[in-house]
């Protein structure tokens, strides 16, 4: 029997995970569902050329970041006092360097300021302040306060602060994502998000903490994810999946399937992951993800749903 080859390239993304209801109208769902081929296009063109991974993941969460759709940039969810505070993360599979931002509030694309601190300083994580002023010094496009106000996400923002009024428990979360492996063989994984709305006192998410929402490594799998982001900060689940896939010899799928399914609670969410052979894993727990995935042999798909 014929083994099947290794891809040359391959490519997954994510845009949040958590409660999606099927009853969402038609125009909605292919609204949805265009901008997750959009974004998937994007990096399977930049794939096939050549570019490489750092920078296909990086232009596919920035133009995430600029889709209204999700939870992150220009789609970011509110704080409790009405502000957007912007977390991401981006990491190199080759060499494990890895940068991530926490806190920022003008950045445009902070998926882009990640990686200036990745590569342009001695550092891993930079927050609040002090990442906005090394944001200056790159001359990482700003943008004012304004400029992340959607409707929907006002509208949401109102909903939890009348619920938590009520007394009743409420989180509304999402992230962008995108794990690839290039031509070089080298991997690469990149996460951006608003965090959760109405959160309070800076909280920070799993989507900047290397090693819970974000990880890659050439020696075993790229992996972001997406979901509630403490209980990924507690199972450090990106680096998790990679940890079984090098300890127990797993697969990316079976390592994924643990994590999710086993050590993480129902609705937590989900994650994508793409390992050193180019095999894809797009694991949840959830309703539902909003998810893509293509690769060299001409696998090409996006969903919401099981």
């Amino acid at each position: 029997m014929t083994r099947p080859l290794r891809p040359d390239w391959a490519i997954a993304l994510h845009a949040g995970a958590g409660v999606i209801p099927k009853e969402v109208g038609q125009d909605k769902k292919e609204s949805y569902l265009a901008s997750l081929d959009e974004a998937l296009r994007l990096g399977r063109d930049l794939l096939a050329q050549g570019t490489a991974g750092l920078d296909v993941v990086e232009q596919v969460v920035r133009l995430l970041e600029d889709t209204p759709h999700f939870n992150a940039g220009k789609g970011a969810v509110f704080t409790h006092d009405g502000r957007h505070e912007l977390d991401a993360a981006v990491m190199d599979g080759r060499t494990l360097g890895c940068g991530s931002v926490a806190g920022v509030t003008t950045v445009k694309n902070p998926i882009t300021l990640a990686r200036h601190v990745m590569e342009d300083s001695p550092h891993v994580f930079l927050a609040g302040a002090g990442a906005e002023e090394f944001a200056d010094r790159m001359g990482v496009e700003r943008v004012g306060h304004d400029y992340f106000f959607t409707r929907h996400r006002f509208e949401e923002l109102q909903d939890a602060l009348a619920k938590e009024k009520a007394g009743v428990g409420t989180e509304q979360y999402g992230t962008v994502g995108c794990a690839v492996l290039d031509r070089a063989g080298n991997l690469a994984a990149g996460t951006s998000t608003g965090g959760l709305t109405a959160k309070r006192f800076g909280r920070v998410s799993d989507t900047a903490v290397i090693g819970a929402g974000t990880w890659a490594d050439n020696k075993t799998a790229a992996v972001s994810c997406t979901g509630h982001g403490e209980q990924f900060i507690r199972h450090a689940v990106a680096h998790d999946v990679c940890a079984l896939i090098e300890y127990r010899r797993l697969s990316v799928r079976e390592a994924a399937g643990i994590v999710i399914h086993e050590k993480l609670d129902p609705g937590d969410g989900g994650l994508i992951a793409v390992a050193r052979d180019g095999s894809i894993a797009l694991v949840f727990n959830s309703e539902g993800m909003y998810r893509g995935a293509a690769d060299s042999a001409g696998r090409f798909e996006v969903g919401i749903w099981e």
